[in-house]
């Protein structure tokens, strides 16, 4: 009996010790964060989404924090107003910010693509790929099982009719659908880039059209249509230049296969 009772008196002893060991360590080893860092932290939205290029908002206000040359302007999630936030607090220009969006390049809706078989796995993109490339006859379409709407935050984005639909005015452009998507579909573009190509399937014309009634050919009428040279067919798909671009539209209207589309003539199209 008084063997447990030190052995109780004993671990009790190491661990208040221990306890008053810790506590002395972490005030002896206390690092002061910097009130500038934590003055910008609280102007960033917590999203930790990447989008800014940093590891998280921490990362990017620290970042913020130690050269102040690093634009205010990469929290693509806090917009415009968390830009002139941060530079208020360091004394520098905000400078402009292009609101951005994601785009899939994909129009593989239902009546649009073939099924060649029920898929009955688990609901993930990535796993249904590594099963003969998916469902869909298209292998360089969207599969339509949703890792970009588990990925995104702002619910910006959901599968309809197959495919996946971005809400432009919900969509903050921190980028993790762009990751999730295993076929690389989705990517970011400036709001004002009006004129997008629906497509990513890098197959021959012929072998294209038979997978899907709206895929791109690479015939070049887009090419040969814009007067801005911003638009050339690359691996048989059509590329659009955004540097180049005015969103005039011409090429979605010269398109014989439907896979441009002009948001300005189209209001409310799919993303």
């Amino acid at each position: 009996m008084n063997e447990i009772v030190i052995a109780i008196i004993l671990v009790l002893v190491i661990g208040l010790l221990a306890g008053v060991l810790l506590s002395a360590a972490s005030k002896i080893f206390f690092v002061k964060e910097d009130q500038v860092f934590l003055d910008l932290r609280e102007k960033l939205p917590g999203a930790n989404c990447g989008g800014c290029g940093y590891a998280g908002c921490d990362d990017y206000a620290h970042a913020l924090a130690g050269d102040h040359s690093i634009p205010c302007n990469k929290c693509s999630v806090g917009g415009p107003e968390t830009a002139e936030a941060l530079s208020a607090i360091l004394g520098t220009e905000a400078g402009d910010m292009d609101r951005k969006v994601s785009v899939v390049s994909c129009d593989g809706k239902d009546e649009n693509v073939e099924r060649l078989f029920e898929y009955e796995g688990i609901e993930s993109c990535r796993a249904a790929k590594t099963l003969y490339g998916g469902a869909m006859a298209c292998p360089y379409g969207c599969l339509g099982l949703g890792d970009c709407v588990k990925a995104c935050e702002f619910d910006a984005i959901h599968v309809v009719d197959g495919v996946a639909v971005v809400d432009r005015e919900k969509c903050t452009a921190c980028g993790k659908c762009v990751k999730a998507c295993p076929n690389g579909l989705i990517h970011l573009t400036s709001e004002k880039s009006l004129v997008n190509v629906l497509c990513s399937n890098k197959a021959f014309g012929k072998d294209a059209t038979t997978v899907c009634k709206v895929s791109c050919i690479g015939c070049g009428i887009c090419e040969k249509t814009c007067k801005f040279d911003a638009i050339h067919v690359v691996d048989h798909v059509a590329v659009i230049d955004y540097e180049k671009c005015f969103s005039c539209g011409a090429c979605a209207l010269k398109c014989p296969r439907h896979c441009i589309i002009n948001r300005r003539a189209q209001k409310g199209a799919r993303s």
